[in-house]
């Protein structure tokens, strides 16, 4: 096997080379002649709803990145920052393992704390203090 043959994501988890399409398209920018030659740019797709990653990561990845996913549910990735073709391949596919490692830890149970009591006085102190200086702006009225 080649040593692109898995997208190592964390020791547990590895996207299989089978999963990814790559393509290779035209870059913009610097290059020269090369720029017109050349397809160096990468675009790389994945499935995310057929990936073979564990069903709660494929959750976490769908609630957080859903709006970068198409009506199939595919990941697509550009890479175009190198002129080369090898880099910008092992660039899209860092992009891709980086998205999916961030995805991989449940994120930890908040545990609701009750306010202690002092922070509670002056939460209220502060209040009466406001609502004594708003009161002092009222319009004064005469008693006769």
């Amino acid at each position: 096997m080649s040593p692109r043959a898995h997208v190592y994501v964390t020791e547990t988890i590895q996207i299989p080379d089978w999963e990814l399409q790559e393509r290779f398209i035209r870059a913009s920018g610097p290059g020269g002649q090369n720029v017109n030659k050349v397809s160096t740019a990468v675009q790389l797709r994945w499935n995310v709803l057929a990936s073979s990653i564990p069903a709660p990561v494929k959750a976490r990845f769908r609630k957080r990145y859903g709006a970068r996913l198409t009506q199939d549910g595919e990941l697509i990735l550009e890479a175009k920052d190198h002129r080369s073709q090898g880099l910008n391949r092992e660039a899209a596919r860092k992009r891709l393992a980086d998205m999916v490692k961030s995805v991989a830890e449940a994120p930890r149970r908040r545990i609701k704390t009750k306010p202690t009591r002092a922070s509670v006085r002056r939460r209220l102190d502060g209040k009466k203090q406001r609502s004594t200086v708003k009161a002092m702006r009222a319009k004064v009225t005469r008693e006769d």
